[in-house]
């Protein structure tokens, strides 16, 4: 299918070097796939939010506080 889209100067510029790069007179494959990448990663962002919400209520109050606690000395430890 046919569309328009606009997209800045300089983006359109890298798509038609990489697309030449690539031996292709259009970017359309190059925004095929970028979207197709878009949609997946966006699918498994959804996948691991909706999963890390199921767990809300798994845990009693004095594992969820242990976890609480190891979880701030991690972050300590990152700084």
């Amino acid at each position: 299918m046919r569309t328009t889209i606009e997209i800045p100067d300089e983006q359109r510029a890298k798509l038609l070097e990489a697309a030449a790069k690539r031996g292709e007179k259009g970017f359309s494959s190059i925004v095929q796939e970028a979207l197709g990448s878009y949609f997946e990663a966006e699918e498994a962002r959804q996948e691991r939010v909706r999963r890390a919400l199921g767990v809300i209520g798994s845990l009693d109050d004095k594992e969820a506080k242990a976890l609480e606690n190891s979880v701030r000395k991690l972050r300590r430890s990152w700084r």
